[in-house]
């Protein structure tokens, strides 16, 4: 295999083969892996690459997906761009060093191939394994395409060391990860231009010593907090700017978030993830017949572009978000953001929450259209949370 035969050219490859090649031509130079269902191609295309020399990385095994962040975070601090990839359970027993990886401020990018959380044991797609880190301080990123995936991982690396904060790309289970889309992979050269060296301003360094991870007093520890806040504010302006600079270099722009068909539209829905394709077609064949419905996908969720996404929200009488995950006890996690940006504004369209598709069921575009359906039907939503398509 030569780097020749495989980059500049249109290939087509799966959502979990689109990570490693962001990888690879992002010059990963750590790559820490534990193999999980449904995420474990990615690594070992990454192990192949490192093997054969395509990709000058340290490639190391560990024992369990905790011990692939610790790696990746001594990596980090070492002052070398770090990589990993997991999943479900495996995002689970990372959350330690994830706060790790937030509060020593370390850029280490990490794929998450949405999976559905056990019991019931399922390696199918939903997003509570993500959304239960939402929290934690990563950035958070979602793809709806093979293309949107490798171009949102060499992103996600120089988003991450400009603000100083972990990013995390994430992909459906087996929609994307496992399904075949043609992909355009730049060249190295074109990638080198884009995503310069990383040069840390702070690493381990025996010429140079320095203190890290430190006891942290009363005095110091609510600042360095405060800190991680800003970064995220300044993450949203970043990730905007290396959204606008990838998309004049490659021609392929995302934004923070994507309307589309909403300056007129009544209803609006709201996606992530690949039920945007879905729920596209379905607008589009509802704009056919003269219905006046858009839809906004959300692709930046943390830091949050409250500006962004209430700017389009508000042109509609009501808001429909479909959720492929769940908050127990409460509703849809998107629709809770939704209806919090919404509490101090001026106008408060009626907001419906949808809980669809979990462990990875079926969301068919008759789905969407029965909410598109129930929406224009209801003044008001009259339940917190309206689960579609349970058989019980």
């Amino acid at each position: 295999m030569k780097l020749q035969e495989i980059t500049g050219v249109k290939k087509v490859v799966t959502g979990n083969h689109a990570v490693s090649y962001g990888v690879l031509l992002a010059r990963a130079q750590v790559i820490a892996a534990y193999p999980i269902t449904p995420q474990t191609q990615i690594v070992e295309l990454l192990s192949e690459f490192c093997a054969t020399g395509l990709l000058k990385a340290k490639f190391i095994k560990v024992e369990s997906e905790h011990s692939a962040m610790a790696a990746c975070v001594g990596a980090s601090i070492s002052g070398v761009r770090a990589f990993t990839a997991t999943s479900a359970q495996g995002l689970a027993l990372m959350h330690e060093m994830l706060h790790w990886a937030v509060g020593a401020r370390l850029p280490i990018v990490v794929a998450n191939v949405n999976r559905a959380m056990g019991p019931g044991w399922s390696v199918w797609t939903d997003q509570n394994d993500s959304l239960s880190q939402r929290d934690v301080g990563m950035i958070q990123l979602y793809c709806e395409s093979n293309q949107e995936v490798l171009d949102t991982t060499i992103q996600s690396f120089k988003i991450a060391e400009k603000v100083l904060l972990p990013v995390m790309v994430i992909l459906d289970a087996f929609v994307l990860s496992h399904t075949s889309e043609p992909v355009d992979i730049p060249t190295l050269e074109e990638v080198d231009s884009f995503l310069p060296p990383y040069q840390p301003r702070h690493y381990l360094d025996i010429n140079n010593p320095q203190a890290f991870g430190g006891l942290t007093s009363p005095d110091h520890y609510y600042e360095i907090r405060m800190k991680i806040e800003l970064a995220h504010q300044e993450a949203l302006k970043v990730a905007k700017e290396v959204d606008e600079e990838f998309k004049e270099k490659f021609g392929r722009g995302y934004g923070l978030v994507e309307p589309y068909h909403c300056d007129d539209a009544k209803v609006i829905l709201v996606t992530s993830g690949t039920i945007t394709g879905t729920a596209r077609e379905v607008i589009d064949e509802e704009r056919r017949k003269g219905r006046k419905v858009g839809l906004l996908k959300i692709r930046l969720f943390r830091p949050t572009p409250k500006d962004e996404i209430k700017e389009v929200l508000l042109r509609a009488d009501k808001i429909a978000v479909i959720d492929r995950n769940i908050s127990f006890g409460h509703s849809g996690i998107f629709a809770q953001e939704i209806k919090s940006i919404f509490y101090n504004a001026y106008r408060k369209p009626p907001i419906f929450d949808f809980i669809i598709g979990l462990g990875g069921r079926d969301v068919r575009s008759e789905d969407i259209k029965e909410i598109i359906d129930y929406v224009f039907k209801k003044d008001y939503p009259t339940e917190d949370a309206i689960f579609k398509g349970v058989r019980l």
